[in-house]
């Protein structure tokens, strides 16, 4: 049974990554600052950083905020392969859902299977911050891009303002990526620090994961998120860069698992504010909306179900 779950752990952290780069690179690709390969090989190395270096309070959130007792192995397969499954589907469609929600929502549904106590506090505690998380991040996203714009009329070359614009953007990548690597590095393990297992090993099983996932499989979501929200200058993906990688962190630090897809897409809506509201395209904002709400709980249902299956078979 161990090889599995940790086979299912990697295959969770690949989805992270396929789905959530976009949330790193998307912004900076669709403005045309940098090329997508350069991109994902700059956040494969930080996304690994940020886990070793503070991937540990998500993973005890995940693995014992939640489901406050070891579950059985067969559990927390099952629900790996659940949380898993939905994001394989999501990114296959390009759409940048909630992989944190989608494994939140399953441990929650492995617990109420396997009559484990779920943490209803902690739950809404965690509940709570994702409403607020995208319109958080919309008006810090919004207020950094008025800020830079003063600064940058006080810049009288206009050569000099590119170079740095192009620093900073570069920068703000590899933020954002230290800041999806000190969250998601802990959802991805979560689960596995429920059975006890523990130690940097471990988080840098769940950074490499997700790096293997940067690498292989994440253009299909970045083109979604690049171009098919609002059109993205330089100073605009800089602005929304630095809000969500500012807004993830610090919930990193607080141990609470947030959705960077949220972060930057309520970034993303900020800037495009900036430029008038019709500059945001509310249909497609509207559908990944659907995707956050559908992600964690289908895949609690789907976990719930599943494992409630396997014990009938295994009992028959």
């Amino acid at each position: 049974m161990t090889p599995f779950l940790f086979l299912s752990g990697f295959y969770v952290g690949w989805n992270i990554g396929a789905n959530d780069t976009a949330n790193c690179v998307g912004t900076s690709v669709g403005s045309g600052l940098l090329s997508y390969r350069g991109a994902i090989l700059l956040v494969s190395l930080f996304v690994i950083i940020g886990g070793l270096l503070q991937g540990s309070e998500v993973a005890t959130t995940v693995g014992k905020g939640v489901v406050e007792t070891e579950l059985p192995q067969l559990a927390v397969l099952i629900g790996l392969i659940s949380a898993g499954a939905f994001v394989t589907l999501a990114t296959a469609l390009k759409l940048p859902v909630s992989t944190t929600q989608a494994i939140v929502g399953a441990v929650a549904g492995i617990g109420l299977a396997t009559g484990s106590p779920v943490n209803g506090k902690k739950l809404l505690e965690i509940g709570q911050i994702w409403v607020l998380n995208p319109f958080l991040m919309a008006l810090l996203s919004y207020v950094i891009y008025r800020l830079v714009t003063l600064v940058m009329w006080r810049v009288r070359y206009v050569g000099l303002w590119d170079r740095l614009m192009g620093i900073m953007v570069f920068a703000s990548v590899a933020y954002m990526a230290f800041s999806l690597g000190a969250n998601h590095v802990g959802t991805t393990i979560g689960p596995l620090v429920n059975l006890g297992y523990s130690g940097k090993w471990l988080i840098a099983l769940g950074g490499i994961a997700i790096a293997t996932g940067v690498l292989t499989y994440s253009r299909g979501v970045t083109e979604t998120l690049s171009s098919s929200i609002t059109i993205l200058d330089p100073l605009s993906a800089f602005s929304a860069q630095v809000a969500a990688a500012m807004g993830v962190h610090l919930f990193s630090i607080l141990g609470i698992p947030v959705s960077t897809s949220q972060a930057v897409v309520g970034a993303v809506v900020g800037v495009g504010i900036v430029k008038g509201i019709r500059a945001v395209s509310r249909r497609r904002v509207l559908e990944i909306v659907v995707g956050w709400v559908a992600t964690p709980t289908s895949a609690g249902l789907f976990a719930f179900g599943l494992y409630k299956l396997a014990t009938l078979i295994a009992g028959g």
